[in-house]
């Protein structure tokens, strides 16, 4: 179900019979047409064990279920919106910063101590997002919000990017990732988080940053 951009803060979906589609509460802004938002109960297409494994992990962001037939405009706060479509891949991004998504793609949640051990852990900690993320994988399209806009830097064999763990959005693709400090520990004294750590992502995919340290 693509996502048609208003503008940098608003998208509209088309919502046809016979197809769902999850939101964030409170993201609709307005719809036309016969459409129905009710509370999602059973933590999407994952299921039960998908809503409680989020649940356990603190990602338990409230999602409606949008049915029916019309289209439906979204945003939330204000924030910048980025639409990325998935082609059999897998999306790992935080709970709350999904705004919509299709119905079609599989649901669930990583523990990020799985990719890079300890220094998954570690960045769960600096990042403030805790130590598991939500994962989207199928074909379809995810709309995620972001602080002054987002750019999409794409990750090759042989070639890592380094960013800002503040800045971080969400990545795809068959991607690593390690928390790894730029710093010495004497020049770490007296500075904040932000550039003394990075995010190290390797492999084949692409990360997606946001233009500001701010989180939601």
């Amino acid at each position: 179900m693509p996502f048609r951009e208003i503008n940098s803060k608003m998208v509209e979906a088309t919502v046809v019979p016979g197809q769902k589609m999850f939101s964030q509460r409170g993201a609709m802004l307005a719809y036309r047409g016969e459409v129905s938002f009710t509370p999602n109960i059973q933590g999407g297409q994952g299921g039960v064990m998908s809503m409680i494994g989020r649940r356990v992990a603190n990602e338990a962001t409230p999602l409606m279920t949008v049915e029916g037939s019309g289209t439906v405009m979204f945003g939330h706060g204000g924030h910048h919106i980025q639409v990325i479509n998935l082609a059999g891949d897998t999306l790992y991004v935080e709970a709350d910063r999904l705004l919509a998504f299709d119905g079609t793609l599989q649901q669930g949640t990583m523990f990020m101590g799985s990719q890079g051990g300890v220094m998954g852990m570690v960045r769960g900690q600096v990042t403030g997002q805790g130590l598991f993320t939500t994962t989207l994988k199928g074909h379809g399209a995810v709309a995620v919000m972001a602080h002054g806009g987002v750019i999409e830097l794409p990750i090759t064999p042989g070639c890592a990017v380094h960013v800002d763990p503040q800045a971080y959005v969400a990545h795809h693709g068959d991607v690593r990732n390690k928390l790894s400090t730029a710093l010495g520990w004497r020049d770490m004294v007296g500075r904040g988080s932000g550039e003394a750590f990075q995010l190290e992502l390797s492999g084949s995919g692409a990360v997606y940053v946001q233009a500001s340290e701010e989180k939601l």
